[in-house]
């Protein structure tokens, strides 16, 4: 069913059983085959081909020379760059044919660059983005920036990336010091040096925001490795790079920054409910986790979207 305000052109085609939603525009030479489903406000543009057993949410733009195969979903807001490649077939062969095909899932707001390859089965989190020419053959994290063959994450859509040791403007004396994010804060810890060498110390509650029952140390990180990747219900943590560096992404779900830590006198203090990513581990780095409790399987938040839904039943968004 096509809806009477969607465009379509003189020159694309459009099987019968396709259902094309309100406002909708497919231009020239496009392709779509029966069973296709396509929302509202999306742009089809001209050499697409859309296979049966597809789904398109709204405001979805799909750029020229894109071939969308059986077993992919596209979410609301997604934009396919143009020559972007999915794959749904780990290993095809001429004639043969899969049962069922592996399920590729694109997310909402999550952007794929031109000439991108997306292998089969993965899922683009929500918001992230994929380079041009980037070849994706893991999941790609909500927010996450990818780039290269095969994709890594260099980055997180919408993160400032800040430095507090030695950067302009950034206050070098001893104290506590709040992010963009609320709720999570610098501890610059007391740093004495003399001839032997150099001391930092941190005691609670000036200097420590909880009295630590756990602790573990993150070493021998491969540099290109993400770690972290969840929150937590109850848990308070204290994070400090002791030698080498590394790359703290703190989220609220609202809010999202780039911390790098380099500096053994630099803490970061994590409250619950606070999304963390940990990544560009130098060679080198060794970081020291205080916790506020022992383990608990239970008090793990591992998925971005049930983060989401937590805080916002907590109240903290609209």
């Amino acid at each position: 069913m096509v809806d009477p305000t969607a465009f379509i052109h003189p020159k694309a085609i459009v099987e019968e059983g396709a259902t094309i939603g309100p406002r909708t525009r497919v231009w020239a030479f496009a392709h779509i085959l029966p069973g296709a489903f396509i929302g509202e406000d999306c742009n089809i543009c001209d050499q697409v081909f859309i296979e049966n057993k597809v789904r398109i949410g709204n405001r979805v733009t799909i750029k020229c020379g894109v071939q969308v195969w059986d077993g992919i979903t596209l979410e609301d807001d997604v934009f396919i760059g143009p020559n972007a490649t999915f794959t749904n077939d780990p290993f095809p062969r001429s004639k043969h044919f899969l049962d069922s095909y592996p399920q590729t899932l694109v997310k909402q707001g999550a952007s794929i660059g031109a000439n991108a390859t997306i292998l089969p089965g993965l899922t683009i989190g929500k918001g992230a983005m994929v380079g041009a020419g980037a070849v994706v053959t893991k999941d790609v994290p909500p927010g996450a920036i990818v780039k290269g063959v095969p994709a890594r994450i260099t980055g997180y859509a919408g993160a400032k990336v800040l430095q507090y040791t030695g950067a302009p403007g950034v206050p070098q004396e001893p104290g506590i010091y709040d992010t963009s994010v609320p709720g999570v804060k610098i501890y610059r810890q007391v740093v004495i040096e003399d001839m032997r060498g150099k001391l930092t110390v941190g005691e609670a509650p000036a200097g420590l925001p909880f009295i630590p029952k756990r602790y573990y140390v993150v070493y021998g990180v491969p540099s290109r490795e993400v770690r972290g990747e969840h929150a937590h219900k109850a848990l308070h943590q204290f994070l400090v790079c002791l030698a080498g560096e590394c790359a703290l992404i703190v989220d609220d779900g609202e809010c999202r920054e780039e911390i790098i830590l380099n500096d053994p006198s630099i803490g970061l203090y994590m409250p619950p409910m606070i999304w963390g990513v940990q990544y560009k581990f130098s060679p080198d780095a060794v970081l020291l986790v205080l916790a506020s409790e022992a383990y608990d399987a239970e008090d793990y938040i591992r998925d971005y979207d049930t983060f989401l839904a937590a805080v916002k039943r907590q109240g903290n968004r609209p």
